[in-house]
């Protein structure tokens, strides 16, 4: 892959949150570019649509050239010892995970993002797996931005990273064996295929505006997540973006007021339908039964209103997965003239076979030994791209919830490093300057926090 074509492939996986409501430059030639811009006049509409361009995020990005972020960690030890931090990979990519603070008088406010990862997510994650001798360290980190750092808004969306994966995959894929590199696009053929029933219905629904009726849609998903796990990640994404734009809640209300979005409401209905994913964070498995989506949804916020929050999953899902994982600007052909084979699938449906692929190599023969030069490689695309983009603190933009990154391999990163403290009011403060180093090499995927399923190995310094 030449520069110029990764350069391109990495600029369209960022969404830009400029001062339009339109996040990306029109495409003339996507069929869909004008439903997307419709979507983001409609989600600008809702309750809490005012939050998608003016929040504490941004505010964040575009204050005085001082940024302070938590980093939640559970082996301080390890870190301390060896004196570096490496990113991870996950929906930032290759960056060091982080969420917001707030200056105050009193201290660092923490973003309710990070409020929810310190105070409840890690200690659960620690307690479902047995963990007694380790506690979730807050890390402070202060980031000074040069003059040069780009000035706008722009958040790499993880959900369109399918056509880089599928890129990289094709420059790595003599690693495999000839009949490993078979089995595999066979794998993954067989995979689609078997899903048309779902990619039909959606596209139809996308391209065409055909009515489906919200509970068989949502069950025909339910049967398609495992055969293609990416659409359990875009179902959290249209799950949470609802709960989050439509929440009229007295605790929402009180976050808007502060410019956050309610990322609790995702997190409560993400570990009430799946408690045991402590230690094991796989949006892949998320798939509430569509009989359970009701009481799960009230559970976690009585305000919402269960039929239309079922018939916007319909549109949106469909709208995503077009969007999404067919190739740009390639609407889908009659679906029983297909050519059930890799190249032929690869014309339009790209981003998926992409995703698909990365998916599969986690756990594919030999593969898995070379799935951390994957990722690694993919982060050194993503680097170079900030880096010419003078882009210090990439987020997550597939929506402005307060996910923030640092960019580990950014020239001469002006930054320093505290250990926290948490006060009864629940501000942070710094307690220990630390030593420490980010260093531009990922830590391998199993010994990051969400991720972790080794506690009891001896863990190197992780993000």
């Amino acid at each position: 892959m030449d520069f110029l074509d990764a350069y391109h492939l990495w600029a369209d996986a960022h969404a830009f949150y400029d001062t339009t409501l339109i996040l990306s430059p029109a495409n003339t030639n996507d069929p869909l570019a004008q439903q997307s811009a419709t979507w983001d006049e409609r989600l600008a509409a809702t309750p809490n649509g005012h939050l998608l361009r003016q929040n504490s995020l941004f505010d964040a990005l575009n204050g005085n050239g001082t940024l302070h972020l938590l980093h939640v960690t559970h082996a301080l030890e390890q870190i301390n010892k060896q004196g570096v931090l490496y990113p991870s990979g996950g929906c930032l990519v290759g960056s060091i995970y982080c969420a917001p603070l707030t200056a105050t008088d009193r201290g660092l406010r923490m973003h309710n993002l990070a409020a929810y990862v310190l105070t409840k997510e890690a200690p659960a994650f620690l307690a479902k797996l047995g963990v007694t001798d380790r506690v979730p360290a807050p890390l402070i980190f202060e980031i000074n931005t040069p003059p040069q750092a780009y000035q706008g808004l722009a958040g790499v969306d993880y959900l369109r990273l399918g056509l880089i994966h599928l890129r990289i995959y094709c420059h790595l894929e003599y690693l495999l064996s000839k009949s490993e590199r078979h089995r595999l696009r066979e794998t993954v053929v067989a995979r689609v295929k078997n899903s048309a029933a779902f990619l039909a219905t959606a596209a139809a629904a996308a391209y065409r505006g055909a009515h489906i009726a919200a509970r068989p849609f949502l069950g025909l998903l339910d049967e398609t997540i495992p055969r293609l796990p990416i659409l359990g990640y875009l179902y959290f994404e249209a799950l949470a973006e609802y709960l989050m734009l439509h929440s009229t809640s007295q605790h929402t209300r009180r976050l808007a007021d502060i410019g956050e979005l309610n990322n609790w409401l995702y997190k409560e209905i993400l570990f009430a339908s799946y408690p045991n994913m402590a230690g094991k964070f796989d949006l892949a498995k998320f798939r509430p039964r569509p009989g359970q989506l009701a009481d799960l949804i009230h559970q976690v916020d009585p305000t919402i209103e269960i039929n239309h929050a079922t018939h916007y999953l319909v549109e949106r899902i469909s709208h995503l997965v077009a969007a999404r994982l067919f190739t740009p600007g390639e609407a889908p052909e009659a679906w029983h003239h297909t050519r059930w084979e890799f190249d032929a699938l690869s014309t339009q449906l790209g981003p998926l076979l992409g995703h698909l692929i990365h998916r599969e190599l986690r756990t594919f023969g030999r593969y898995p030994d070379f799935y951390f030069y994957f990722d690694q490689y993919k982060a050194l695309q993503a680097w170079n791209y900030w880096n010419h983009m003078d882009i210090v603190a990439p987020f997550n933009g597939t929506m402005p919830k307060g996910e923030i990154g640092i960019n580990p391999a950014y020239p001469n990163l002006d930054y320093r490093v505290w250990r926290a403290e948490q006060d009864d009011a629940g501000h942070l403060h710094p307690a220990e300057q630390l030593a420490l180093t980010i260093a531009p090499r990922l830590v391998d995927i199993k010994y990051t926090l969400m991720r972790n399923n080794q506690w009891t190995a001896p863990a190197p310094s992780a993000a």
